[in-house]
């Protein structure tokens, strides 16, 4: 309200200088931010257009999932066993040979484990084949990612051990039926 004195003035022209700096600072950031984000922006619509291997990682995980259920047995092989020594009981007269109970009641269901372990097997190469195979038909600049390949590929291995194991045990090449005799 009074007057001012020269050290004020000069002050307030300080103060002014620096604001006009912060402003003129603040523009050329957000010029920069402004072409960041058009970058990004760009960045992400390549993103979206390039296949992420996101679904080929899921099939290199489930080729292996299923080559060690082939190779441990799953639920559904463990049923369909229970189920074959059930008919086996129930179709054999209690008069029949050992051989025959044997092979009725324990044979068949050894034989339905062994193909449901061949199916899940068989599941398991397929799946890892398809997975190792996808990128000469999909976009073939793009490398697949080598953690993918690897599964996928222990996935085969796991399928064709898995599948070599259930025709031994389906043929009763490996651990055959004990003799009645």
């Amino acid at each position: 309200m009074g007057t001012k004195t020269v050290g004020e003035t000069v002050a307030e022209a300080k103060t002014d200088d620096e604001n006009v700096d912060v402003t003129e600072a603040t523009e050329a950031e957000a010029d920069v931010v402004g072409g960041s984000e058009h970058e990004e922006e760009v960045a992400a619509e390549a993103t979206e257009a390039a296949p992420s291997g996101v679904g080929q990682g899921a099939g290199a995980v489930v080729s292996a999932a299923l080559g060690l259920v082939s190779l441990t047995g799953g639920w559904i092989g463990t049923v369909a066993a229970a189920r074959e020594t059930l008919v086996g009981q129930l179709e054999t007269a209690s008069n029949a040979s050992v051989a025959k109970q044997i092979k009725e009641v324990y044979g068949d269901a050894w034989q339905a484990s062994a193909l449901w372990a061949g199916v899940f097997a068989l599941a398991a190469l397929i799946v890892g084949v398809v997975v190792l195979a996808r990128p000469a038909f999909g976009a073939p600049g793009k490398p697949q990612a080598p953690w993918i390949k690897s599964v996928a590929w222990g996935g085969v291995a796991l399928g064709v051990i898995g599948l070599l194991l259930a025709v031994l045990k389906y043929t009763d090449a490996l651990l055959g039926l004990p003799s009645a005799s």
